[in-house]
């Protein structure tokens, strides 16, 4: 923040004169117009080249502007070339600006554009304090950081202009109390300081809230919108309650989701706002801090309006708690905007990895990168030598390769990803071992309990899950059904009368009880090793847990088969929900937590105390 003394000249000392005025034509991308005169000046004190920019009737307001009469309103916009001409939503300057102009051509006055970047440091420097903000640091930590002030910015330019139009009283568009205390010590007459708007997204709630926090400005954030908030930390019902208000929507755009073979923007932010991306997330970088159990409701539940969404949530939500397994440098700059980064986590195949200076090189092509479509970031596995590595990379760093083209599951977006030689710091390579062991680097960084539990545990929920919730949908599809349609060649008025369809919603809801039964047992036995330091399965346990997911699983697809065999041939249209959930079971079938042989040969040797023939943390 700029210091201001009694040496510094006030503008009638030191006058500017205007140099230039032209019209100018202005439109915005979202189609506001407006109509701009904009002035140049000699004489500034700082030989910048700044601008100012009357808009609306602003010759009027000036001759309105006496003693008693309203003054022209009069924003001070500090350039930013990333915020105002590229759109970054790192800061809310190009939303300021655009406000700014709208609410001055309103009413009449001026915008005065600054030649300020990075409140006074420049461009460049601007650009080192973002990677420092990576790191953890808010943004007036990182411009000390790099030995410059807070705030450089100097108003005394602003005031010479405002008095060169005769501006001398003016109602000030800020937030910002610095801009009216130095126009105030320069001699303009601030009648009134009018509030911007909040513009709020996730890559800026940071920013401002170390500008509300730290400089006093007037913003009004929500808490529940900022990081490290336990106060707002959902109970295990509140959540249940807010994906249960989803699912409805998730139905209505299941279609769409199948179509587009992503999750669609507007349901993103659906979810996002519910808060299911930051559920397995520390509360020490703003998450929830829950654990399996409220997990792997969230995943069944959203199954139930749409498997492809709760599939790729179940999976982006367990892989923000993957990154809060890694040691603290890697957890600092992933977690740097918010509790909830996205990334994409895939290890079929493994990549190659070189060791270089500093790190590695990685070259692969990753298949099944469930979530990608979403995320900023990827965790790809990698080997070593003898050793596999996970690996933390940018999504921009990598090539995206729209392969995801399915029967089932279309909506997760599945794509490769590929890479040849890309290096990879120190920081973000991690043993898989240590990743996926209970004592792993995160868990003495953070308390909550998940961080302790071994990664496999759960790596084998997700599909289980999504099966049961699928199938229960499939369940609400057919009685409703039932309960409408007449079938051919029968007497009965709607299938719902007819015995022997009654005996088959029957068998369908018996399945999917039966379904749900294995599914709750396989979570007790999970959940009753939490207690253990460190988490750990007994080959029983493992075995148990493994096989009543499997036989859940088989369950809610038999249910499904049965649906579908009794509804009739109007189901197998591509509009009704019944065989877009058929083929999205389907293929979850055949997910390796899901595929019976295996399960079954492993399961039968750790019941029968044989031993596995396969590392146990891979079962």
């Amino acid at each position: 923040m700029t210091v201001l003394t009694e040496t510094v000249a006030r503008p009638c000392e030191q006058p500017a004169s205007v140099r230039s005025r032209v019209t100018v034509p202005l439109r915005f991308p979202d189609g506001l117009t407006a109509t701009a005169e904009v002035m140049t000046f000699h004489g500034l004190a700082d030989g910048m080249e700044h601008l100012m920019i009357g808009l609306g009737p602003w010759q009027q307001a000036l001759l309105d502007a006496g003693a008693d009469g309203t003054a022209p309103l009069v924003r001070l916009h500090s350039e930013c070339l990333t915020g105002d001409v590229f759109g970054s939503e790192r800061c809310d300057c190009g939303p300021q600006l655009r406000e700014a102009v709208e609410e001055i051509a309103a009413v009449g006055g001026f915008l005065l554009y600054l030649r300020q970047e990075g409140r006074g440091i420049g461009l460049y420097s601007k650009i080192d304090a973002y990677a420092l903000q990576d790191t953890g640091l808010d943004t007036y930590e990182a411009n000390v950081a790099l030995g410059r002030g807070e705030d450089e910015r100097d108003y005394t330019a602003a005031a010479q202009m405002l008095g060169a139009v005769g501006a001398g009283r003016i109602r000030l568009l800020t937030n910002n109390p610095d801009k009216v205390g130095q126009l105030a010590a320069l001699g303009v007459e601030v009648t009134e300081q009018v509030p911007t708007g909040v513009h709020l997204s996730a890559a800026n709630k940071l920013y401002l809230a170390a500008k509300r926090n730290h400089t006093a400005h007037t913003i009004d954030l929500p808490d529940a919108d900022l990081p490290g908030t336990p106060s707002k930390i959902p109970t295990h019902d509140e959540l249940l309650a807010r994906v249960d208000a989803l699912v409805p929507r998730l139905r209505e755009h299941a279609g769409e989701t199948d179509g587009l073979r992503r999750i669609p923007d507007t349901v993103m932010a659906e979810l996002k706002a519910a808060g299911v991306f930051q559920m397995l997330a520390p509360k020490a970088v703003g998450g929830f801090g829950m654990c399996l159990e409220t997990y792997v409701q969230v995943v069944r539940r959203l199954a139930q309006g749409d498997a492809s969404t709760a599939w790729s949530v179940g999976h982006l939500a367990e892989h923000v708690w993957m990154l809060a397994r890694w040691p603290k440098q890697a957890q600092d700059e992933v977690f740097a905007a918010g509790p909830a980064p996205l990334a994409a986590a895939t290890g079929a195949p493994p990549g190659s990895a070189e060791k270089v200076p500093g790190g590695f090189t990685i070259s692969g092509r990753w298949s099944f990168a469930s979530g990608v479509m979403h995320s900023d970031w990827a965790l790809l596995a990698v080997q070593h030598g003898g050793v596999r590595l996970q690996c933390l990379v940018p999504m921009a760093d990598l090539e995206l390769l729209d392969v995801w083209h399915t029967a089932g599951l279309r909506g997760t977006g599945s794509n490769d990803l590929r890479a040849e030689a890309l290096f990879v710091p120190a920081h973000r390579a991690l043993e898989w071992n240590l990743l996926a062991a209970a004592e792993n680097p995160g868990s003495f960084i953070h308390p909550d309990p998940s961080i302790h539990v071994p990664m496999a545990t759960f790596l084998n929920m997700v599909a289980p899950a999504a099966a049961l919730g699928a199938a229960e949908h499939a369940l609400d599809e057919f009685r409703n059904l039932m309960m409408v349609r007449k079938v051919k060649q029968t007497v009965e008025k709607r299938q719902a009368d007819s015995p022997l369809a009654q005996a088959r919603f029957t068998q369908a809801y018996g399945q999917v009880a039966t379904a749900r039964l294995h599914w709750e047992e396989a979570v007790r036995v999970v959940s009753a090793s939490f207690d253990r330091r460190p988490v750990a399965f007994t080959d029983e346990e493992r075995a148990q847990y493994r096989l009543s997911l499997g036989l859940s699983g088989q369950a809610s697809a038999e249910a499904v088969r049965l649906i579908l065999t009794g509804s009739g041939g109007s189901v197998h249209r591509l509009t009704h929900p019944l065989q877009r959930i058929q083929r999205d079971v389907n293929v979850l079938l055949n997910h390796a937590s899901l595929t019976m042989d295996p399960i079954l040969e492993q399961a039968g040797r750790g019941l029968l105390d044989l031993g596995f023939t396969i590392p146990a943390e891979q079962f």
